[in-house]
C-alpha cells in the first residue's frame, strides 16, 4: 500500500466498507429509476403535485417511499460501519451478517417497488435491524 500524503495508511476495503459502497449504489440506482419515473409521468401530462400523493398503487408513490426509506437508513448502516472500523473489528461474523443485512436492504426494496404484501418488508425490516444490532454489540463488546 502506497500512504496518504499525511503518511497513514489506506484501509483496505473490508465487507462493512464494500456493503457500504453497495448501499449507496443502490440508492443512487433507485434514486435514477425515481427520475425516470417522474420524467416520465410529466411527459404523459401528470402533474408535479401526484409526487406527493400517498398512493400505494403508485410506481412514483412507492419508488419515493423506498428512496426515502434507503436514505432514513443509510446513517445507521454508517454508523455502524464507522463504530466496526475506528475499532478494527472484523471476522467472518461481521461479514456474514454484513452480507445479510445489505441482501434484505435491497429485499426491502424490491418487495416495495413491486407492492408485494407489507408482511414481508417488516420481515426484511426485523433482519436488517436484528444485524445492525448484532454488528453494533460486535463492534462494542
Amino acid at each position: 500500500m502506497i500512504p496518504t500524503p499525511g503518511g497513514q495508511m489506506p484501509i483496505d476495503m473490508t465487507f462493512p466498507l464494500w456493503g457500504l459502497a453497495i448501499f449507496i449504489v443502490w440508492t443512487i440506482a433507485i434514486v435514477a429509476l425515481l427520475l425516470t419515473v417522474r420524467i416520465r409521468h410529466l411527459a404523459a401530462g401528470g402533474s408535479v403535485k401526484d409526487f406527493a400523493t400517498p398512493n400505494d398503487e403508485s410506481l412514483l408513490w412507492r419508488l419515493f417511499r423506498v428512496q426515502s426509506n434507503l436514505v432514513e437508513n443509510l446513517p445507521l448502516y454508517l454508523g455502524v460501519v464507522f463504530l466496526l472500523t475506528v475499532r478494527d473489528v472484523s471476522g467472518t461474523v461481521v461479514d456474514v451478517l454484513i452480507v445479510v443485512y445489505i441482501l434484505f436492504r435491497i429485499v426491502h426494496s424490491l418487495i416495495h417497488i413491486a407492492g408485494i404484501d407489507p408482511k414481508f418488508r417488516f420481515l426484511s425490516l426485523v433482519i436488517q435491524l436484528s444485524c445492525l444490532l448484532a454488528l453494533t454489540a460486535l463492534a462494542i463488546f
